[in-house]
């Protein structure tokens, strides 16, 4: 097999949307841990959270899947069939992972992180009005 040139950009630049990729999701998970104290973090994990929530339950592809895959093509590499993180939890957790289990596990993480917002919305609004009577 002869190397074509690029093909170890490509293949640098699918490992690097990898990364991104996997940090999207880690921020998907816990950014509510890392935000507290910041707003406009806290706003850009709750825009996160809605896409995350949408993309992982909708029929549309990911922009970093579609990325990654195209990638891995030049790269001279046969790209993965199906998302991201069913491609690397049967590689990783287990072969026969459910699809419909990521779904879920979205819902659930965005709604654990959506109550944690609720928690600090609800305990910030009764200090400022404890504090004004």
């Amino acid at each position: 097999m002869t190397h074509a040139p690029f093909h170890d950009l490509y293949f640098s630049l699918a490992i690097f949307v990898l990364g991104v990729h996997l940090l999207f999701n880690l921020w998907y998970v816990f950014g509510a841990f890392v935000t507290k104290g910041r707003p406009r973090l806290e706003i850009f994990h709750i825009v996160s959270l809605f896409y995350g929530v949408i993309a992982e339950n909708a029929s549309f592809p990911c922009p970093l899947t579609i990325l990654e895959k195209w990638c891995q093509a030049r790269a001279g590499f046969i790209p993965y069939r199906g998302t991201f993180e069913l491609h690397y939890l049967r590689a990783v957790v287990a072969p026969h992972f459910p699809e419909w289990l990521l779904g879920y596990g979205a819902v659930a993480v965005f709604l654990v992180n959506v109550g944690i917002y609720a928690r600090r919305f609800a305990l910030h609004y009764a200090q400022t009005h404890r504090h004004a009577h």
